[in-house]
């Protein structure tokens, strides 16, 4: 990294969480940014639980980060929403409705007599995937309806193991209905500028740390970020074979902070 970081954008699970726990040095990582005057924000593509809940979950785990500082995928789209005046048609998890409250939405399968525009809302539904739900979503489309993705991302890591999330079920629908989803979780762009604006710092000044080589660091730099990948959560061996010259390996998101104060 040859540009000095002013901020910092953090992913979440498996760099500053290990489930409802915080990573080794997490909490210390956040203490020494503030220490340094650094801002920085949290980018998650967490489709499973609200912005409240996460938020909760952050300050049990001893994260001491605000509201402001948390940016979510569904928060996102709801806005989208609502400033282009469209009805939502809703295949996500039951854990982060809360952020649709108030918008102008219905659960897929629903019927609804609204004469507005229409957006299919993809998020990592679980269970709720199923022939039933996709076909419905897959119907929405080809009557004209857009496609919001709430996460790009391929899978991610459970107790148990790695399960699917939202994008393979993403792309299955663009193929299908043949037109492509608005991205509202990353890697997209305008999700990751969406940070940016919100930091208020050029792009090339602020530094991304995430475990993700496709969702986090690849749509990263994509945009200019300068980029950490953690090799923890679903970090795996060789996976920086896959990253930007310019990405620096780290062992754990302490270690990260520690690299941009060697700087």
């Amino acid at each position: 990294m040859q540009t000095r970081t002013q901020a910092v954008i953090f992913d979440i699970g498996g760099v500053l969480l290990d489930g409802n726990k915080p990573m080794p040095g997490a909490v210390a990582a956040l203490a020494r940014l503030r220490e340094a005057d650094i801002p920085f924000l949290l980018l998650t593509n967490t489709t499973r639980r609200s912005h409240a809940d996460l938020l909760a979950n952050l300050h049990e785990a001893g994260l001491d980060v605000s509201a402001q500082q948390l940016l979510t995928p569904a928060r996102a789209a709801a806005e989208w929403l609502q400033s282009h005046q469209t009805h939502g048609v809703l295949l996500i998890h039951p854990g982060v409705l809360p952020d649709f409250a108030g918008f102008d939405t219905t659960l897929i399968g629903q019927k609804t007599d609204t004469t507005a525009p229409r957006a299919v809302i993809i998020g990592d539904a679980g269970e709720g995937f199923t022939y039933t739900t996709l076909n419905a979503a897959f119907r929405e489309l080809m009557a004209g309806a857009s496609l919001i993705s709430l996460s790009d991302s391929r899978y991610f890591r459970e107790a148990d193991g790695l399960s699917l999330d939202a994008g393979p079920f993403v792309r299955l629908l663009e193929n299908a209905a043949g037109v492509t989803a608005i991205a509202m979780g990353k890697p997209g762009a305008s999700y990751f500028r969406q940070a940016i604006a919100a930091l208020g710092f050029c792009a090339e000044n602020i530094t991304l740390i995430g475990d993700d080589v496709h969702s986090d660091i690849q749509g990263a730099h994509a945009v200019g970020l300068q980029t950490i990948l953690v090799q923890t959560g679903k970090y795996q061996a060789g996976d920086e074979e896959q990253t930007p010259e310019t990405t620096v390996l780290a062992k754990d998101v302490l270690a990260s902070v520690h690299l941009l104060h060697r700087r």
